[in-house]
């Protein structure tokens, strides 16, 4: 009796512990009596935790048939094994409107659009206040060792400059959801606004890592200057959204000089014009025989939106007013 009693306390208290550090298993006592006893997985320095997974032991023995079809984000379609989890969640195949199978799982048809090419190139925001000096002049004193270590290496240099673009977007809109969040408020958008923005420019830079591969004294750069900008940037919002908009516009507006540059180098056959990647023509709908000039166009064009949209952002902020009492240009592409 006493023997049991202890088995029975055993169990509940395994029970009451959970599944995160202990694995059911099922044995039997000399008496015949189904007891329940546990495994210990307890976690070990250097080694993570492994998640629940819903399967017994006859499922752990069996191989699972690989699935077809699991797309990651820059595979291009290879199959993959499925994941087989407790939480029950699958990634749905996607098809095209042409019915044939969506090889992107990084972003989604619903996702791609086509440029606005014809967006002006040629607005630029004069200076006249101090924080816009301020700004101006930040953003042409980072030009300078930009062009002097890529030079006209112009495939590495987009790479370099999307890495740094991607940022003020995903600080601004996390400082914004932070903000909506304490103050119980909307935001009129520009979470969304400013989220999406860093996600465009990070397909920026997902398409033309398939044009340059980066060296990896570049790799470390990158590193660095990330560390860099992200924080001095959150500094530089908290402070005053006004000067990183701004600054952002600024920014910009070097990006649209320097993919004009890359167009140039294009058309005087200093770089040679290749197939476009294929994710760039999903991403922005263009035509199957499209051209790394092609790509470098929509880039540059969605550039010019950032422009005009942080712009915008300074402008209201200049007028004594908050972001959320205008609405955001969500989806100004």
């Amino acid at each position: 009796m006493m023997s049991r009693g202890r088995n029975t306390l055993a169990t509940s208290l395994m029970a009451g512990v959970g599944m995160r550090y202990f694995s059911p298993a099922t044995v039997r006592t000399m008496s015949n009596e189904a007891v329940m006893t546990t495994w210990i997985r307890a976690p070990v320095v250097g080694l993570p935790n492994k998640s629940t997974l819903a399967v017994d032991d006859k499922e752990q023995q069996e191989e699972k048939p690989a699935v077809k079809g699991l797309a990651s984000g820059g595979n291009g379609g290879k199959d993959e094994k499925s994941i087989v989890s407790y939480w029950g969640i699958e990634s749905g195949k996607v098809k095209k409107d042409d019915g044939t199978e969506w090889r992107w799982s990084c972003f989604r048809p619903w996702e791609t659009y086509q440029s606005n090419t014809s967006i002006d190139l040629k607005k630029l925001h004069v200076p006249s206040t101090l924080l816009d000096k301020m700004a101006y002049w930040t953003v042409k004193t980072l030009r300078w060792p930009t062009d002097l270590f890529f030079q006209r290496r112009y495939g590495c240099r987009a790479m370099m400059l999307e890495t740094v673009a991607a940022v003020p977007g995903m600080v601004g809109g996390m400082l914004l959801h932070c903000k909506s969040l304490r103050r119980f408020e909307h935001s009129g958008g520009w979470i969304k606004a400013l989220l999406e923005e860093a996600e465009n420019e990070r397909m920026h830079l997902m398409t033309f890592m398939e044009v340059a591969k980066p060296r990896w004294y570049e790799r470390a750069l990158v590193f660095a200057v990330q560390g860099v900008f992200f924080n001095a940037y959150f500094l530089g919002y908290i402070i005053s959204p006004k000067f990183a908009h701004r600054m952002v516009g600024y920014l910009e507006e070097e990006a649209i000089h320097s993919y004009t540059e890359f167009l140039n180098e294009l058309d005087k056959g200093n770089i040679e014009n290749v197939p476009a990647p294929a994710i760039a023509i999903d991403y922005w709908r263009l035509p199957a025989d499209s051209t790394l000039r092609d790509v470098v166009m929509v880039v540059r064009a969605d550039e010019a939106h950032h422009r005009d949209v942080n712009h915008f952002a300074s402008d209201i902020h200049y007028q004594g007013r908050e972001l959320k009492e205008t609405a955001a240009p969500l989806g100004y592409h």
